[in-house]
């Protein structure tokens, strides 16, 4: 699979640069190596960084190609990215997860209490930067905090609910993971002074964008494999999330053989039948269609506001997104 088109803008590799000092950075504390290091945990951990990515991108739609964005940007774009980690560690607990981006977990590693405490000062870091950048922006990431977690909480209501339907599941996904990334998108666009047009465009492909990520995140849990994903395929399902594929597969002439496997006490042998069950369906294929429709309302969106050479790299990112989950079916 080819890079992320974000990850070859001419100004890429200093700008990764500068987000991952940013974010070390940022969750420094002198004196107390102990908070620093659970706290930098994840961040060392790697990520691909596309919502600081998202935040460059979109500020430097309105500049000349090949110029670095402010500085204000790329902390704009780590105040969002500190959100997402510290959801992380607070989903972790949840989840009692053991790994996370190939590492041990921070509840596995220090237990929950000190994992909801970092993921809790990692919050706080990012509401400290987004004040700093204004009043707009304080404002904009403590909505999106919100915005998370309604999105977790709706998602939560319908835990091994085989009746969960497409209205209960795109709020959820709108919340959990789209809010970010329009967040980014209009953050980039506010710390850079576009026209409000622009930064509302902006934003609408971002959260266009983030539902079709998570259409198709959730098409590779049931499609990768158990070595591509770094877990169990079909792990959502024995969590009781209930993701669109599913959701298509429960309403297809596959719904009946599938539905009796969905429990809460979903074995090893159910997991491997429920997850041939969704890849031989018509869930997987209609899921897709719903993440390319997304994708081609973000493009026309993005449109809108400039067709420089971050814009091409943010419409690109769409069509690479998709790409990854027609892979992973082939």
């Amino acid at each position: 699979m080819a890079p992320n088109p974000l990850t070859s803008l001419p100004t890429a590799a200093a700008d990764t640069k500068r987000v991952e000092d940013t974010l070390l950075s940022t969750v420094h504390i002198d004196g107390d190596p102990y908070l620093t290091e659970i706290a930098a945990h994840l961040i060392k951990a790697g990520g691909k960084r596309l919502r600081p990515r998202f935040a460059i991108a979109a500020a430097a739609c309105a500049l000349p190609d090949g110029t670095p964005v402010h500085l204000d940007v790329v902390r704009g774009g780590v105040s969002v990215e500190l959100v997402h980690i510290g959801s992380l560690y607070h989903d972790d607990v949840m989840d009692e997860a053991v790994l996370r981006r190939q590492v041990e977990s921070v509840n596995a590693r220090w237990g929950n209490l000190r994992a909801i405490l970092a993921g809790d000062y990692l919050l706080a870091k990012a509401s400290e930067i987004a004040a700093d950048l204004g009043v707009e922006v304080a404002g904009l990431l403590a909505t999106t905090i919100g915005h998370l977690c309604q999105g977790q909480v709706g998602e939560l209501q319908t835990m091994y609910d085989t009746q969960r339907s497409e209205s209960q599941y795109f709020p959820s996904i709108e919340g959990k993971t789209a809010s970010l990334y329009a967040a980014a998108a209009r953050i980039g666009g506010i710390v850079s002074g576009q026209p409000r047009g622009a930064i509302d465009a902006l934003t609408e492909f971002g959260r266009l964008y983030g539902m079709a990520f998570q259409v198709v995140d959730d098409i590779l849990d049931v499609t990768a494999s158990d070595q591509q994903l770094g877990k169990p395929a079909g792990n959502d399902m024995m969590e009781g999330v209930y993701s669109l594929p599913v959701i298509h597969t429960l309403a297809s002439p596959a719904g009946p053989a599938l539905r009796p496997l969905l429990t809460d006490e979903m074995s090893e042998a159910h997991r491997l039948e429920a997850i041939e069950i969704v890849r031989n369906g018509t869930g997987v294929a209609s899921a897709l269609a719903v993440a390319g429709s997304f994708v081609a309302e973000a493009k026309d969106v993005l449109a809108t506001v400039s067709s420089n050479e971050s814009a091409t790299a943010l419409s690109a990112a769409c069509d690479h997104l998709l790409a990854s989950a027609a892979v992973s079916i082939s």
